[in-house]
């Protein structure tokens, strides 16, 4: 059962010992330095970290001015949305030099005919992407980056350089860009390069979603309780200048989500003054989203950081599935299989794919791809 937090505002009593109860636990944890009381201690914060605003308005700053006025577009394609009725519009953060990923996508899921041929659905693909991060190439990968545009017109590039620390950039790159230039699509994914999507399963799921006027729709894998990585050896370290609580508001992993149209714009709205040097792109989706009001909703099978098993009855149902590069032609061609729909069909096939999906994701060692209670749905 899904219980709304910001329902409990309705109830004074209930959230005023919720905070208390929530404090209290702080304040005995304090002493205590582990990564298991870490994981407990945050998740129990989140609470206080989705039910208030303190933490929003403590990162805002002043809306002045447009956070991208600086980043200048090197590649860009206004027309790409213009006059169409648009059901997803796919936004994928690749890098400059992973032109055989992006190429892979195209021929894959990322291929708009197939898609309007076999599904009877109209997308947009586009790869957002910054500039080079090593200064010695920068001008030569900008001569192929024209040179690929040219031939497939679906690359939008700033000048802001390409690297880890500079996703949140990107990010308000991709929401800058749909609120100028394509408002209209009725839903809208951000994916990893490295993401294999069940388009089949995607557009019929959304399509679903669109005939009844779905609204605050933010779909993924979430993220609950996460605490901030205080390790200066990660790269995901975030030192409490940056963000001093213990908890992030939940938030969906950032390698593949999909969103309304509405939740874009409220997003883009907020992003406008929150303090951007908070780098972890999909975190700072998750405060935007908080600010506005949303809140994430899990999907069973959109995947987390590992790949889902190769199997028939994992694609009846399959949306996302993370960390495939050379593998992607092999997966499509597998999960596009025309035979995939029979194998679950009828009782017996059904009570196969039962059995099947539990002997493949309730493993007793964990494998961050779907979870055990997928098996049963």
């Amino acid at each position: 059962m899904y219980v709304n937090s910001r329902k409990i505002r309705k109830c004074p009593f209930v959230q005023l010992f919720a905070t208390c109860f929530v404090l209290c636990l702080m304040t005995f944890w304090e002493p205590l330095d582990n990564n298991i009381v870490s994981h407990v201690k945050s998740y129990s914060y989140r609470y206080l970290i989705n039910s208030y605003t303190f933490v929003n308005e403590s990162l805002s700053v002043s809306k002045n001015f447009d956070r991208l006025a600086a980043n200048r577009y090197l590649i860009n394609h206004k027309e790409k949305c213009q006059k169409q009725d648009i059901l997803l519009l796919l936004l994928v953060k690749s890098s400059p030099e992973n032109r055989h990923r992006r190429d892979s996508i195209r021929q894959t899921w990322g291929n708009e005919k197939y898609v309007q041929y076999y599904l009877k659905a109209n997308i947009k693909t586009l790869f957002v992407l910054g500039q080079s991060s090593d200064p010695t190439q920068r001008d030569h990968m900008e001569m192929r980056l024209q040179t690929e545009d040219k031939v497939y017109g679906d690359l939008i590039q700033q000048d802001f350089v390409d690297t880890f620390y500079n996703l949140t950039h990107k990010l308000l790159l991709q929401f800058s860009w749909v609120n100028k230039f394509c408002p209209h699509a009725k839903f809208v994914m951000s994916a990893d390069d490295d993401i294999f999507i069940h388009m089949p399963n995607l557009v019929a799921y959304l399509q679903n979603l669109a005939q009844i006027g779905v609204q605050n729709l933010w779909i993924g894998r979430v993220h609950r309780g996460s605490p901030p990585v205080r390790d200066k050896k990660s790269k995901y370290y975030v030192p409490y200048d940056i963000y001093p609580w213990p908890a992030y508001p939940d938030y969906t992993a950032g390698a593949a989500y999909v969103i309304s149209s509405d939740v874009a714009a409220k997003v883009y709205e907020a992003s406008q003054t929150l303090n951007t040097s908070l780098y972890i792109d999909d975190v700072f989706m998750g405060l935007c989203a908080n600010k506005m009001g949303i809140e994430p909703q899990n999907h069973l099978f959109f995947s987390g950081e590992g790949k889902a098993p190769y199997h028939p009855c994992i694609y009846s149902k399959m949306m996302t599935s993370h960390g495939h590069v050379e593998d992607l032609h092999y997966l499509w061609k597998q999960a596009m299989d025309p035979k995939v729909k029979n194998i679950p069909s009828g009782v017996w096939g059904r009570i196969y794919c039962r059995i099947v999906n539990i002997m493949l994701l309730c493993r007793i060692h964990y494998q961050d791809t779907y979870p055990c209670v997928a098996a049963l749905s």
